[in-house]
């Protein structure tokens, strides 16, 4: 399967302009049909804590994403911003298949506190799982990366492909790439991190979007400019790997809950 991270440098809270980018990059990087295309987290906006002002409440951003996917038959990730019944933003990874079918809806688990994202977003309640031509895909969202249970449950449940979409800045750069490494190693499974790159009012991002294999091999870097990375992606090796390396066959149940 081919899987594809478009690395943005996202127009501080301009959908239409984000829009845009994106189909620029599709255009370049032509996505065979089929494919999944991952966009970074609020892709359309950037990360932003004014939730009145960039949630998708019209649906501009989802109705995009699904037209997008279905003209050009491909899966498409992409981050939007939702609101709760309370009013507070949830910072959601949604995913629409060739047919313009939504396949998954992803809240992040994990807000980013000390970005104030705690105080303006509700944090998700489950792992969601999705099926993407062979693979099982997990979607996961940047600071979830820190907490390797959430992707353990993702793993047991039978994950062999993480997706992570970000905004992480680039001051905490080798945390980003040492700790998707790790989630690779450590859950046998392909790991994809497409991160934003360039500024936003507070933050400079310097992309380092990347593709790992489940020995924790870079397939693939996307640099620090705006554009694309690549990989085929093969399922057999994989379960080659954990036929031969059965790791998470000894995962203790006791200490991790497979339907969170």
């Amino acid at each position: 399967m081919q899987i594809i991270g478009l690395q943005l440098d996202s127009v501080w809270e301009n959908r239409a302009a984000n829009h845009d980018k994106v189909l620029s990059l599709l255009d370049k990087a032509k996505p065979q049909a089929g494919a999944l295309v991952a966009l970074p987290e609020m892709f359309a906006s950037g990360f932003s804590m004014n939730v009145e002002a960039i949630h998708d409440e019209a649906g501009e951003t989802q109705a995009f994403l699904l037209r997008t996917a279905a003209e050009r038959k491909i899966y498409l990730m992409g981050g939007v911003v939702m609101k709760d019944k309370s009013g507070r933003g949830r910072n959601e990874a949604v995913v629409y298949s060739p047919e313009g079918r939504e396949v998954a809806r992803y809240c992040k688990l994990q807000p980013f506190t000390l970005g104030g994202e705690m105080d303006n977003y509700a944090p998700g309640e489950r792992v969601c799982l999705f099926e993407c031509q062979e693979f099982t895909v997990a979607p996961f969202i940047c600071y979830d990366l820190r907490f390797p249970e959430v992707f353990r449950a993702a793993a047991v449940r039978g994950a062999n492909l993480i997706v992570v979409i970000a905004s992480w800045p680039a001051v905490r750069d080798d945390h980003w790439v040492t700790l998707l490494k790790a989630r690779a190693i450590e859950n046998l499974a392909y790991v994809v991190g497409v991160n934003r790159c360039g500024n936003d009012p507070k933050l400079y991002h310097s992309g380092r979007s990347h593709i790992y294999d489940p020995h924790g091999r870079v397939l693939a870097d996307a640099g620090s400019e705006e554009g694309w990375i690549e990989a085929k992606l093969e399922l057999q090796p994989l379960l080659d790997w954990r036929r031969s390396f059965p790791a998470l066959s000894d995962v203790r149940q006791d200490f991790v809950k497979s339907e969170n």
